[in-house]
């Protein structure tokens, strides 16, 4: 199961910047890409727990055949957390909530080289996105 396309030009883009500088760039851009939630996505139940800056991660599905589609919207308060949830939503969302469950996104931003000069704060608030999307995904898979 290979990721999909719009992860992999990321992946692709930062593996051509070195400076950590430039990626950090790289992550505000993608993180200003996304289209703001509205006031009503933004509820205790969207919110992702575990993280210091706020986040939020709203999930709708759909049924295509025999399998449940995810798609998220998500927003956060901070710059860099908006670009790693920009990340997470080019590797999770619109796919089956299988393949959700079962993408590693951690091992994935580990390979990169993403998680390296996260702060800690920044990095369990990365774990406690990815955790709340595949367990959501678990659930409905």
């Amino acid at each position: 199961m290979s990721e999909p396309q719009a992860f992999q030009d990321i992946a692709e883009n930062l593996s051509f910047l070195d400076d950590w500088e430039d990626r950090y760039r790289y992550l505000i851009e993608l993180g200003q890409a996304l289209p703001k939630l509205t006031d009503a996505e933004k509820t205790a139940e969207n919110k992702v727990n575990g993280c210091v800056s706020q986040v939020w991660l709203a999930a709708q599905t759909e049924s295509r055949g025999s399998q449940t589609v995810l798609k998220y919207r998500g927003e956060s308060d901070a710059m860099i957390v908006q670009g790693l949830v920009a990340i997470l939503l080019a590797l999770y969302s619109d796919r089956p909530a299988r393949e959700i469950a079962e993408t590693d996104a951690i091992a994935l931003f580990d390979k990169m080289g993403l998680r390296e000069h996260l702060t800690t704060q920044r990095s369990n608030g990365l774990v406690a996105m990815v955790n709340r999307i595949r367990t959501e995904a678990k659930a409905l898979s």
